[in-house]
């Protein structure tokens, strides 16, 4: 599976963006679509993932209320809907495939998106 990320941008904090991840291939049911970030200097961080046959939802502590993951089965394309963006939110965000229980380290994902920047200016 290839997974292709877009939707970065500049915006400033308070402000919405969302990001898409397109799979080239297809997704099976066990699979489990997450998105991750790094800012720049740091390590890459969980944000949040969907398990793509049930549509289970998981958010790392910091996004809860403000990001919602989403995915469009049809179009083998998962959503990062972002709210209410911070500064700290400024970083590259990926997205990835996992088919392992452990979906929030970024370790055990076997298929990377090239990453799409975001920047949230104060």
């Amino acid at each position: 599976v290839q997974l292709q990320a877009s939707g970065g941008g500049l915006v400033q904090a308070g402000g919405s963006l969302r990001l898409s991840c397109a799979a080239s291939g297809r997704i099976f049911s066990s699979s489990i679509m997450g998105w991750f970030r790094q800012p720049p200097g740091k390590e890459r961080d969980f944000v949040a993932a969907i398990r793509w046959g049930t549509g289970r939802t998981y958010y790392a502590d910091s996004v809860k209320g403000r990001f919602t993951i989403s995915r469009d089965s049809a179009r083998s394309t998962v959503y990062l809907e972002m709210s209410s963006l911070k500064s700290e939110d400024t970083a590259v965000y990926y997205c990835a495939r996992t088919s392992s229980s452990s979906f929030s380290q970024y370790q055990y994902y076997d298929n990377w998106g090239q990453g799409t920047l975001v920047t949230v200016s104060s």
